[in-house]
């Protein structure tokens, strides 16, 4: 019995032994990371108003497009700052959790903020409010908890900063994936001959400016012209031409140029993007109006192009009006017998004549002199009238194949 008061002491010594060590590790525990961030996250809750509002300020003072915004979308961004504050905290209360994304802070503000403000300007708005946060994280934070708040706020900027690029880079695909739609929709309706002002409508918001003339361009397709390839030949057509469309019908590219450049010259330039075959230039017209007159012409011409295998790459579409008139163009026959025929017929002075015995004895000089009973020179200095009164030479050989198409045509209609 004597002894069990020695062993008493001896028994309650070793728990209370256990006990002060298992109390020295909570308390150690106590003052671990845990609790840091508790007080952290109860400081950053306390200074989340502080914390907006020197956001604003910042905004206000560093970033001119944010004062001249309207007071009711500078009162959304103040929304949307705070909504990013609230959704920092809620993530900072639990690290391993995924933070919210740009898309739930601007669901504060109204969709047609999210066409107000750009890319880069959210990227502005994510850099001021990480700025102001780490000036005042010395303020904010809990003794010995300054690195762990700035560290924390780097990292969910960063991930803000993911999710802003991520929501942009869907808005920009789903904007050029309607865009391409709309496009296709224009050209298509040039190529029918469609110029109403719906048309004109939709060229303005694919950014067409409507300066300067107007043609269209007809090819084939390069064997590798994907979506990537055509949007190069886009930018490459608008820093040649100023205004620019691509069109895919079948195995055709066709590129509507507008300019108040030299837009011929501009086509010359894109002749290596189109496939192999004839390329044909449309007629230039003066405008946006005339647009489909120009795509008619390029469309009739490849049609005929096969015809003419020594024409050059490009080809002008007015270059191929005897063979348009074989594949049942009706305005190249309509021009021909405008542009050669009716001048030729009011001129008088025999030049008509000549040029008809000209081309039916066989492109021959002397044989011409010898059927209209004149000398060879006289028939030589009508010739050269021909050339000057329509503009194609009797004595070239494709020139003179042109005339005598437009000869023959002319002396149809007047049966």
């Amino acid at each position: 019995m004597p002894a069990s008061p020695k062993t008493a002491p001896s028994t309650g010594s070793a728990p209370g032994r256990k006990a002060s060590s298992t109390t020295g590790r909570t308390k150690s525990s106590a003052t671990g990371p845990e609790t840091a961030n508790g007080k952290n996250l109860q400081r950053v809750r306390d200074a989340s108003g502080k914390l907006t509002s020197a956001t604003l300020r910042r905004l206000d003072e560093h970033l001119a497009w944010y004062r001249n915004l309207p007071a009711e979308d500078r009162s959304y961004v103040g929304l949307v700052a705070q909504a990013g504050v609230n959704a920092f905290i809620t993530w900072f209360a639990d690290p391993h959790r995924p933070p919210h994304g740009v898309d739930k802070m601007f669901s504060a503000a109204p969709p047609e903020l999210t066409r107000t403000i750009s890319l880069q300007q959210t990227l502005q708005l994510v850099r001021c409010g990480v700025d102001v946060v780490e000036e005042m994280s010395d303020q904010i934070a809990a003794p010995g908890g300054e690195r762990e708040l700035r560290e924390a706020v780097l990292r969910y900027s960063r991930e803000v900063a993911f999710s802003a690029a991520e929501i942009y880079a869907r808005a920009a695909e789903v904007r050029g994936a309607w865009d391409a739609r709309l496009e296709a929709l224009v050209v298509d309706a040039l190529v029918r001959g469609d110029g109403n002002d719906a048309l004109r409508s939709r060229m303005s918001a694919l950014g067409w400016s409507g300066k300067g003339g107007t043609l269209v361009v007809v090819g084939t397709t390069n064997p590798g012209l994907d979506e990537v390839r055509a949007a190069e030949l886009r930018r490459a057509a608008r820093r040649s031409a100023g205004d620019a469309l691509v069109g895919v019908h079948g195995d055709r590219l066709i590129l509507v140029l507008g300019g108040e450049g030299d837009l011929v010259e501009a086509a010359t330039g894109l002749l290596g993007r189109f496939g192999p075959g004839p390329v044909v230039i449309g007629a230039a017209v003066s405008g946006l109006d005339d647009a489909a007159r120009s795509a008619r012409s390029a469309l009739a011409g490849m049609a005929a192009a096969p015809a003419w295998p020594q024409a050059p790459r490009p080809v002008m579409a007015d270059d191929l009006l005897p063979e348009r008139v074989l594949t049942g163009d009706a305005s190249a026959r309509r021009t021909l017998v405008t542009q050669a025929y009716t001048p030729l017929a009011e001129a008088g002075g025999s030049v008509l004549e000549t040029l008809s015995a000209y081309l039916g004895t066989g492109r021959s000089l002397e044989a011409a002199a010898r059927r209209l009973y004149v000398h060879p020179n006289t028939v030589r200095y009508r010739l050269r009238k021909v050339s000057e009164i329509t503009g194609w030479d009797p004595l070239d050989a494709r020139e003179s194949f042109v005339l005598q198409v437009a000869l023959a045509l002319g002396q149809l209609g007047e049966r």
